[in-house]
Formats: structure tokens, sequence, C-alpha cells
């Protein structure tokens, strides 16, 4: 019986059990992996393409952005115009971006519609021919953008921070100069798509309302052939060249008002077994409104409108960095402060109070992550894409429940040493 008189229990997500949506893995005719996760609860479905098609693989500078932002840009027998024009008919989104390491395409699209979508998905990835028209107004675009930016302090700090971490060759440390994009030419293009979009190195992520039907229409489109037959080479690597000076002040514009801030070292990646803690230290330190950073320099000493920490999630190279936009007057103040903030957790255990605020906090995100086959697949994504199965999953949730403060402690003392970071202010 209903008993009205008695609050039922509130649960902490640390009591939770955390269950990552099944996926299914099959495989094209052609050999391409494609990873899926039925709901069947809206009749929309997403189909993400991922390829090794980010900076990590481009020889000449912004070729892998280029090649992305041009994937519409018109085949042999249709224009740009008329390819926006055909997925608007149908509802449909497609997008596609490249990033440091990887490279996606997304459909979004009606169910129904995903036989009249596919078709040209699949001519986009075969067929593009980046007409020089097209080329010209982007470069354009770039240029004129790059303009803009290039005033503003915490773009510079941005480019200037990851210079210093690899050097200006490395791929996690080069930007963009006028002059690249005006090298940006259609051959280059093409090779990159043809060599790096390639049905070899695809990874597919399905999710949303979708039967057998839709799962036919995928291999016949996209694995019944090995299209742009891939002949990449061993996996590149490149040398890290560190910046010998620590820590730099630039005045990049005069009369500025603010500086842009950042302090930034090298972190060990995904598959480190320190990362997982280090989350819920991070967390602790800047990670969330809530933060020690934040109560400390934006809500006590109100140097900042916000100020956060986070590391970075290439696949190759790891860096930890804090960043945040203080007034110019201020700003030497703010970053003492963050060097205290790092000090207190070197030589002070979290409370537990502190602590578990933070666990539920990291937790009960990740409930919220676990709503819905869009989000279940993005965490398969990410697991797949760093050669993780599900065991990564649940012993993180196993970490983020049972780490201490004395591990965290550890922690603090071994990743937030001074000397190791660098320290740049761009006024």
């Amino acid at each position: 019986m209903l008993q009205r008189s008695q609050a039922p229990h509130i649960y902490s997500p640390v009591e939770f059990d955390y269950n990552l949506q099944p996926l299914k893995t099959s495989m094209l005719d052609n050999g391409i992996p494609l990873y899926s996760i039925s709901d069947n609860i809206e009749p929309v479905m997403q189909l993400e393409m991922v390829f090794p098609a980010g900076q990590w693989y481009e020889l000449q500078n912004g070729i892998a952005q280029a090649t992305a932002v041009l994937l519409k840009s018109g085949t042999s027998r249709m224009n740009s115009f008329q390819i926006n024009e055909a997925f608007e008919q149908y509802g449909a989104s497609v997008k596609a971006g490249a990033g440091s390491d990887w490279a996606s395409v997304t459909v979004s699209c009606l169910t129904k519609h995903l036989s009249n979508v596919l078709p040209l998905v699949t001519e986009l990835l075969t067929d593009t021919i980046f007409p020089q028209s097209e080329i010209d107004i982007y470069i354009q675009n770039a240029k004129e953008r790059l303009s803009v930016q290039l005033k503003k302090g915490d773009f510079i700090a941005n480019r200037k921070i990851d210079e210093f971490l690899f050097g200006i060759q490395h791929p996690y440390g080069k930007y963009m100069v006028k002059d690249d994009y005006d090298r940006i030419n259609q051959q280059e293009l093409l090779s990159f798509l043809k060599k790096h979009y390639s049905a070899s190195t695809c990874k597919l992520f399905l999710a949303g309302t979708f039967g057998q039907n839709e799962i036919n229409l995928i291999n016949t489109h996209l694995g019944s052939s090995k299209w742009n037959e891939n002949t990449l080479s061993d996996e590149p690597s490149y040398p890290i060249i560190l910046e010998s000076e620590r820590k730099h002040r630039i005045t990049n514009e005069a009369d500025s008002v603010q500086g842009a801030i950042r302090i930034a070292s090298h972190f060990p990646e995904k598959r480190h077994p320190d990362f997982p803690p280090m989350i819920v230290l991070n967390t602790i330190f800047g990670g969330y409104f809530g933060s020690r950073l934040m109560s400390n320099i934006r809500e006590d000493k109100g140097y900042t409108y916000g100020i956060h920490s986070y590391m970075y999630n290439n696949k190759h190279n790891g860096v930890y960095m804090i960043s945040t936009e203080a007034g110019k007057d201020v700003c030497e103040l703010a970053i003492n402060e963050i060097y205290a903030e790092m000090d207190l957790l070197k030589t002070e255990l979290v409370s537990d109070e502190e602590l578990s605020l933070v666990k539920n906090y990291l937790l009960g995100n990740i409930l919220g992550d676990l709503d819905g086959s869009f989000q279940n697949i993005q965490r398969w994504k990410n697991l797949i894409l760093n050669d993780f199965n599900e065991d990564r999953f649940y012993s993180n949730i196993q970490i983020y429940k049972t780490v201490t403060a004395q591990q965290l402690m550890e922690l603090a003392n071994k990743y937030y040493q001074q000397e190791n970071f660098y320290e740049l202010v761009v006024y």
C-alpha cells in the first residue's frame, strides 16, 4: 500500500548501477565495421562515418579541415546548391568536420528517407570534385575570418600554447597563417579525400530507429566495393619540440583591457591508468562550475567570469590545460591563485563532503549521457576509437565511485608541479 506520509528514499548517483546499452557489431561486405544501437523510440536515425583523416594525417596545412568543409561543394553531376537542396528536401542534416585525429561525416534523417539520402552521401564520398569556384570562396572566407580572429587574445593564446607544448611542425602544435590558405588546391583536396576517406579505414556508428532494411541499404551503398581504395602506410609519428622558455607574456592589442591566460603541461593520454582518477581530481580543481578555481578566482576574487581546467582528448599525446580570461591588471594575481589552489590539493586532503559532491556530479552526468541510443553510441564511439571495450567504461565508473582523498593528493603531487607548466598571457 502506498505510504503517502512517508517520503521516498533519495538515491545518490553513487548507489546506482550503470549499464551501457549493448552494442551490435556487424561487418559490411567490403569489411567496414558497423556498430549499432537501436531503440525504436522515434522514427529517426543517425549514421556517423569516422575516418583517420584529421590534422595528424595531412601533409599540407589546412587540407584536412578544408576537405571536410568542402565535402558538399559539388560532384560530377550536382553543384553545391543542388546538393544542399536535395538534403533539405528530405529534412536531412549532413555535417562533416575534421579534428586533430579524426574526421567524420554525420547523417541525421527520418528513417523512411534513408533510401533517398544515402545514395547522395555515397556520391559525396566517392565523387566530390571540389570545384575551383567553391575553393576560392572557402579561401576568401577563411582568410577574412582569420583576420578577425587574430585580433582576439584568446585565439592567439590557444594557438601559441599548443606551439609551446609540441612545436610548430607537430600536428597538435601547428596553426594556419594566411599563406597556408593560398596553397590549398583542387588536386591536394582530391588526393586527401581518396586516400583518407576510404572504405578500408572507415568505421560506421548507427543509432536510432532502423531494421534490417536500413542495414541492407547501408551495405548496398557503402559496403558493395572498396571505394577510395586506401594505400596508407604505417601510422605517422612526429617529434615533439618543446619551447625552452616556460613563461611568456605577449601583447597582441595594445589597448586590450584583459589578458587570455593559458597554463598547460603534457599529460598522459587516455590509455594511462592515471587518466580516470585524474578526471575526479580535475573536476574538483577546475572541471565544473562549483570547482575550486571558480569559487576562488571568480566568486571570491572576481578576477574572471569563468575559469576551467581540462585534459585534451587527443589520441597520441595528452595535455592538461587551465584556461581563463582576466582583467589586464589582475592576470598575475589570477595566476598566483591558480598555483595556490594546486598547492592546497598537494598538501590538504579533500574533505569527504566535497569528494562526495564531485562524485555525484560526475556520475549524475553519466546517467544523463546514457539516456537513449544517440547518447549511448557516442559513449561506444569514444571507447572504440581509443581501442577500449566496455570494461573500460565499467572500470571508470568504479574508479569514480571509490577513489579516495589520499589517492587524489598523490595525483596532485605527481601532476601539479609548477615547474612542469607552460604559462602564457596574451594581452
